[in-house]
């Protein structure tokens, strides 16, 4: 279960008993999340709380090309540093209420007073926001996964908040098996879109054509790993002139 949630410790989700129950997090591990990547580009995004965890939070949102604000009395050194040079703004004050979550996409709460994160929580919704309390997944309408991230190639690992270790475990191993070359495919792959887009008429005409290099033989990932783009390069050019030929025929 949750870090923040268990029984005899005291209630920090807008339950508000007087000592956790796990009533809000009893079904967690039963609930279907929708999992999506987000466009953050350009997108107005607000953290609450300016230590260490905001300052994580922060840096995955500008990774991602989100406009980071910021509002929090005071702040570690880093998060002082990334205002200082004005790759966020920060609002140096308390969280007032929803009027500090107009206009934007998504807001994260980072504080360690949980009457603020239930505030931040109840406003989001009822503006029918994206909103996440740091390790409080019963105040969370969106998780934040552990992300294995190369290039182009993002993999997304959750157990739903039961087990951060066991997600930071599975990332580990993920990123040893899905590295450079796969990100490397994903690029090469990218460039013959335009031409499959152009000239193959149907999704499943488009599928079929990718699926075969993908899963053919030669293995396009070893081709990579093993120094053979040139030989991955003559793959896609016959894997095209076999989609024309089928087109024609």
């Amino acid at each position: 279960m949750p870090a923040q949630a268990y029984p005899g410790k005291k209630c920090v989700c807008r339950h508000r008993k007087p000592v956790c129950d796990q009533t809000c997090v009893s079904d967690m591990l039963e609930t279907p999340f929708y999992v999506a990547c987000l466009k953050l580009t350009g997108r107005k995004c607000l953290v609450v709380g300016g230590g260490g965890v905001g300052l994580e939070k922060i840096e995955g949102l500008l990774a991602c090309g989100g406009e980071v604000e910021l509002i929090a009395p005071d702040a570690c050194p880093e998060v002082e540093h990334l205002a200082a040079e004005g790759s966020i703004g920060w609002q140096k004050r308390t969280y007032t209420g929803p009027g500090d979550l107009e206009g934007r996409f998504l807001v994260i709460a980072a504080t360690d007073d949980s009457e603020v994160n239930i505030r931040v929580f109840d406003d989001a919704e009822g503006l029918a926001m994206l909103v996440n309390v740091v390790d409080v997944p019963p105040l969370c309408n969106f998780i934040l996964p552990a992300i294995v991230r190369t290039g182009p190639l993002a993999i997304a690992i959750s157990t739903a908040g039961a087990s951060p270790a066991l997600a930071k475990r599975i990332k580990s191993e993920v990123a040893e098996l899905y590295g450079e070359e796969y990100a490397r495919l994903a690029v090469i792959l990218n460039q013959a879109r335009g031409w499959a887009k152009s000239t193959l008429p149907t999704y499943q005409d488009r599928k079929a054509f990718f699926e075969g290099i993908v899963n053919g033989e030669p293995d396009p990932v070893e081709l990579i790993r093993s120094g053979r783009e040139a030989e991955l390069t003559g793959l896609i050019d016959s894997a095209r002139a076999a989609a024309t030929d089928s087109l024609a025929g």
